[in-house]
């Protein structure tokens, strides 16, 4: 037994020692309750969170911008609400300071404003992304808008000039034949048509004067081009159309047409009114208003350059007709009414050719070129091209050819070396 002494010395010790309590985080607890309700919103949250993912993905196939767009947010806040949750659990359910220190806590929420940074950065990227194919777009729009005022200038501009021939047709009813049409590659395509038809119709009269005044043909084909090999006796009518095509379309490829450039100051509005005020009357009734128009004036030019001095003394005998054209008039007689409806028809053509934007070129086909199905047509049918053989070669151009766009309308040529088929 000890002492009484020695107990009571035992007992001071005993109660004279400090006291170190635990700290006050580890009494602190929440009840069952709220813990089960924070892991049911837990749990709710985190399905938010899939479905909103699931809606993610399912925007990008198809590829909508806008519902990734709002999907992304969605994503976002169900990320920031399960962050306010995880929040909400430490403040009021702190670790023991013996477990987790304060630089742990520290450093958790440092890793966390790290990961959310990484998110943002993303979405930084996304949107910078974005907004480079919006831009994109607005460039694209941007030139089918500049492409579509083009179209509508157009528009316009045929639009006016319908109306203007649709205005002249209420004036002048419909035996003027003024009625709208639209400027399209087949418009001209049919012009094109026409004007060789009126190059081979007006072949026929000048060569029956030609017989009527006793010439020799055979002679007067071989003055026009000499050398040419016609493969029938019949063909040296091409000669003649050859010879009216090179004088009617001399001077073609400029916007003044055998006139002074300075006379004229025509636009492409212009030049397609010019072609639909002519396009239905009759080229003499047009010439008898206003003989010295600019298609009298072509007129003009025309018949004296295709009709020549010598030739027309030995259809009638003397000059009279042509003194009366070069004195600015126009006879009514057969053979200048049937060079009118030539002269007619290169001109529409001409008008047309320009009412275009831009103007339809014409090209040429020179003696000896090597005959080309792209550029090229013969105008003797039943052609036989022996492959084997040497390709034909040019002889004779009778109607030029024409690039209108992409598109080209073949020139009509005579070739030499061929072969007809019975």
């Amino acid at each position: 037994m000890l002492p009484t002494g020695g107990k009571e010395s035992q007992l001071r010790e005993s109660n004279s020692q400090k006291v170190h309590p635990q700290p006050m985080e580890e009494a602190v607890s929440q009840s069952p309750e709220a813990i089960d309700a924070l892991i049911s919103r837990i749990f709710t949250k985190i399905s938010s969170l899939k479905s909103a993912y699931i809606q993610l993905q399912a925007a990008h196939t198809p590829y909508d911008p806008d519902k990734i767009q709002a999907a992304d947010k969605h994503v976002i806040a169900e990320l920031k609400n399960l962050s306010e949750l995880k929040h909400f659990y430490r403040e009021n359910n702190p670790k023991p300071a013996c477990v987790s220190p304060q630089d742990s806590r520290l450093a958790a929420e440092i890793q966390e404003q790290q990961s959310l940074l990484k998110t943002y950065e993303v979405m930084v990227k996304k949107f910078q992304s974005e907004i480079q194919n919006k831009d994109s777009e607005i460039h694209q729009l941007q030139l089918q808008i500049e492409e579509a005022s083009q179209k509508r200038h157009k528009l316009e501009k045929n639009l006016k000039l319908r109306g203007l021939s649709l205005r002249d047709s209420d004036g002048l009813g419909e035996q003027n034949g003024f009625f709208p049409v639209d400027l399209t590659p087949e418009l001209f395509t049919s012009a094109v048509e026409a004007a060789y038809k009126a190059i081979h119709d007006f072949s026929k009269p000048l060569i029956n004067m030609m017989k009527a005044a006793d010439w020799d043909l055979d002679a007067a084909a071989q003055s026009i081009e000499s050398s040419v090999v016609y493969a029938r006796r019949a063909h040296k009518k091409f000669a003649f159309e050859y010879y009216i095509c090179q004088r009617m379309f001399s001077g073609f490829q400029e916007e003044s047409f055998s006139d002074k450039p300075e006379s004229l100051a025509a636009n492409k509005d212009s030049f397609f009114h010019q072609y639909l005020a002519l396009r239905e009357m009759d080229p003499l009734d047009t010439l008898g208003q206003n003989p010295d128009s600019i298609f009298g004036k072509f007129c003009r030019s025309k018949y004296v350059m295709v009709v020549h001095p010598k030739m027309e003394a030995s259809f009638f005998g003397n000059l009279d007709q042509r003194n009366y054209v070069m004195g600015g008039g126009h006879p009514r007689t057969p053979f200048y009414q049937a060079f009118l409806k030539l002269a007619k028809s290169i001109w529409l053509l001409h008008r047309l050719a320009y009412s275009f934007d831009p103007s339809v070129k014409v090209f040429q086909v020179t003696k000896g070129s090597e005959f080309s199905e792209i550029y090229m047509e013969s105008v003797v049918e039943n052609l036989v091209i022996d492959e084997s053989e040497q390709k034909p070669l040019v002889e004779l151009m009778v109607m030029p050819g024409f690039r209108i766009g992409e598109n080209v309308i073949r020139s009509r040529v005579y070739l030499t070396g061929m072969k007809v088929a019975e």
